[in-house]
């Protein structure tokens, strides 16, 4: 399980309810048109924070429906009712998911025994292969390389979605731990985790710029480091101007001029402004190719 990985993102209906036509759009896009590798789903790009457990099952199905065998599948499973994520966690490896993940449990300081006591749980309840989801700057804990060993030794976890900017940290930890896979988080820098032994890259922004991940990731493979430049200016480019305006919104808005149903936020989530629409408009002009 290597390679460009869509953070999928969550198409809902006005009155939040999972808009099941939009999403199904979505993720032919990502698949047909993007040719990513495999799909994220449940993520923080998903919204699934702001969802219901059974709505999660929704999404997780739906998701798996109309993949099929297309692309492999990583279901975002993290909770902090460890029930709920047990549940969720059962019903994905039912319906074939290729692996789980789950955020480090956030809000409360919890100690790093307590959070290794969770994975530890949710890994013998579900009994399927869990990439840990460490993004410490939603969640506020950091590890250190000891601790995401005690983490990756762990029965079934086979790796880690690292979203970090701690490079050095990354490639002790590949050296340490070869037969682990490690993604990266940061849209922006997949050029630097490429270059520092991520064996991919997990990414909201690759719901409309996966065909470029996938060339600069291949560039860096092949040892073509001019070229991945060049293709990690243009995707940051394209970076810059979601973030100006808000990246999920933003995406759903490019999506809507492929005719794509990318559909409303979930709430508290804001809608995009008229101006912040046109903005989001002419990103489409920055994206190298969307066929």
């Amino acid at each position: 399980m290597k390679g460009i990985m869509t953070a999928l993102l969550t198409p809902f209906n006005e009155d939040g309810t999972l808009n099941e036509k939009g999403l199904r759009e979505v993720v032919r896009y990502n698949i047909d048109v993007m040719q990513v590798n495999g799909l994220y789903v449940g993520g923080s790009t998903g919204e699934s924070f702001l969802m219901d457990e059974d709505s999660r099952k929704d999404l997780l199905r739906i998701v798996k429906e109309e993949t099929g065998n297309a692309a492999a599948l990583i279901g975002q499973i993290g909770s902090l009712n460890i029930e709920e994520a047990e549940r969720l966690g059962q019903e994905a490896k039912r319906l074939g998911y290729d692996a789980l993940s789950a955020i480090t449990p956030y809000y409360y300081k919890f100690s790093f025994s307590e959070i290794e006591a969770y994975y530890k749980r949710l890994t013998e309840a579900t009994e399927h292969p869990m990439i840990i989801y460490s993004n410490p700057a939603f969640t506020g804990t950091q590890f250190t390389v000891e601790e995401y060993g005690k983490l990756l030794a762990l029965p079934n976890v086979i790796g880690v979605k690292y979203t970090d900017t701690d490079l050095s940290k990354l490639a002790k930890l590949k050296a340490l731990h070869q037969d682990k896979v490690f993604f990266s988080g940061a849209d922006d820098m997949v050029l630097q985790f490429a270059a520092s032994g991520a064996d991919g890259a997990i990414g909201s922004t690759y719901n409309i710029i996966g065909k470029e991940a996938n060339a600069l990731f291949e560039a860096v493979q092949q040892s073509d480091i001019p070229k991945a430049r060049d293709l990690q200016k243009q995707m940051n480019q394209v970076i810059e101007q979601l973030e100006a305006v808000g990246v999920y919104q933003a995406i759903k808005h490019v999506f809507k001029q492929y005719g794509v149903e990318a559909g409303y936020m979930k709430f508290p989530f804001k809608e995009l402004t008229d101006d912040e629409r046109k903005q989001a408009e002419k990103i489409v002009d920055d994206i190298p190719s969307r066929t």
